[in-house]
């Protein structure tokens, strides 16, 4: 296990403006402006307005990931000895799942030396993308219990992965899971929770990479205050 940080696979933000049809002017005959001009906000930067912020969640910061150890750059980088299991390797890498309009990476972290690192990633789609998204994950947790292997830059082996109880439930469904890898002899657990909300969809992954790079056994859970922080912004 090669990866502690990850890169943010960022989609073109773009503000469109709607311009409201011309009338003309009453003193001089000539065509004016509508005084009506509607912003549409992009489905990037509806994410920006999404994502958990610092004063969201006290005692943590929330930064744009490292881009020094990325595992993968894009999802077509990535092989796998199980494609079923395609989905979980997105979502422990921070790669969008399916196929979003747009997809945002930050990742949150403590003050204190050692702890968990957790990464957030927002994705949104059109009409039924997102369920769609949810469902492939859930399956390919079912399929996928005896572990598999994924390459990119570097070889990632989870020994296994199972089902387990969201750290909080919320918005139209929430599915949890843990994987087990083994890094020279030790043992590390990495849990993660995927919570759609209408078409937008939150992945939180937590690993522990000071203990992975010290061969210290870890279990990085997901913190609660933040999950319940960006579950609360998705509505």
């Amino acid at each position: 296990m090669n990866r502690t940080r990850s890169v943010t696979t960022s989609a073109l933000s773009l503000l469109t403006a709607c311009g409201g049809a011309k009338e003309p002017d009453n003193s001089t005959g000539e065509p004016r402006p509508s005084t009506y001009r509607a912003d549409k906000v992009s489905p990037a930067e509806r994410l920006t307005k999404l994502m958990v912020t610092p004063s969201d969640v006290t005692g943590y910061e929330v930064t744009e990931p490292s881009t020094d150890f990325v595992f993968a750059k894009s999802k077509d980088e990535v092989t796998l000895d199980k494609p079923a299991c395609a989905p979980l390797a997105h979502a422990m890498n921070q790669l969008p799942l399916g196929d979003p309009e747009a997809d945002l990476t930050r990742v949150v972290d403590t003050d204190e030396y050692g702890d968990a690192s957790s990464y957030i990633t927002l994705t949104t789609y059109a009409s039924g993308g997102a369920q769609e998204a949810t469902s492939g994950l859930s399956k390919a947790v079912d399929a996928c219990g005896s572990g598999f292997t994924a390459e990119a830059d570097g070889t990632s082996t989870y020994d296994s992965v199972t089902a387990e109880d969201p750290t909080d439930s919320a918005g139209d469904e929430t599915l949890a899971f843990n994987a087990k890898v083994t890094f020279q002899g030790t043992s590390h657990t990495f849990h993660t929770q995927a919570t759609r909300s209408s078409d937008v969809v939150a992945v939180h992954f937590s690993v522990n990479g000071f203990s992975i790079a010290q061969s210290r056994p870890s279990d990085a859970e997901l913190p609660p205050a933040v999950v319940k922080a960006q579950n609360a912004r998705l509505g």
